[in-house]
Parts: C-alpha cells; sequence; structure tokens
C-alpha cells in the first residue's frame, strides 16, 4: 500500500511540535516519492544532520516504503528569514 500525505503527516505531527508543514507528492500520485519542508522548535541548536536523523528516525517506517524522500528542516526563526529572503 502506497504511503499518503496524509500518513506522512500524521507520522510527523506526532513526533513533533510542527510549527509549520509543507508535503509534497513527488511522483505524480503514486505515493512514491516525496519532499517535506518541517518547522519545529525541536531544532534549535541541532545540526541539519541531526534534525534529518530525527525526521527519518521518526518516518522510519514510511520511509523504507519509497523510492525517494527528501527534506528541509527550519527552526522558526530561520525559517522566517528564509520567507523573508524568498520574497
Amino acid at each position: 500500500m502506497p504511503v499518503t500525505v496524509e500518513d506522512l503527516e500524521r507520522a510527523i505531527r506526532a513526533a513533533f511540535p510542527v510549527s509549520h508543514l509543507d508535503i509534497e507528492d513527488q511522483s505524480s500520485g503514486c505515493g512514491s516519492s516525496y519532499a517535506i519542508l518541517l518547522v519545529s522548535e525541536v531544532f534549535e541548536g541541532k545540526t541539519t544532520l541531526a534534525r534529518h536523523r530525527l525526521i527519518n528516525q521518526a518516518l522510519k517506517q514510511e520511509i523504507s516504503q519509497l523510492h525517494a524522500f527528501s527534506q528541509k528542516s527550519f527552526t522558526p526563526a530561520q525559517y522566517a528569514a528564509h520567507q523573508a529572503k524568498s520574497g
């Protein structure tokens, strides 16, 4: 059974206090490739690698069923700065 956006969102929200979350199905609807952008205060003081490890661990079951998974993780302050740069 393919992983859905709802499956990923449920798992992420259960594992992290979410300030902002974008989930993009990059597989044209077949559920094999996703990109996420997750903003959470839990990332404060953590390196990018540590953040990715936290996300990978929390989504271990879902990721094992995917062909591709990419992630971006920000603290709320970093996301605000990212948004300001992006326009």
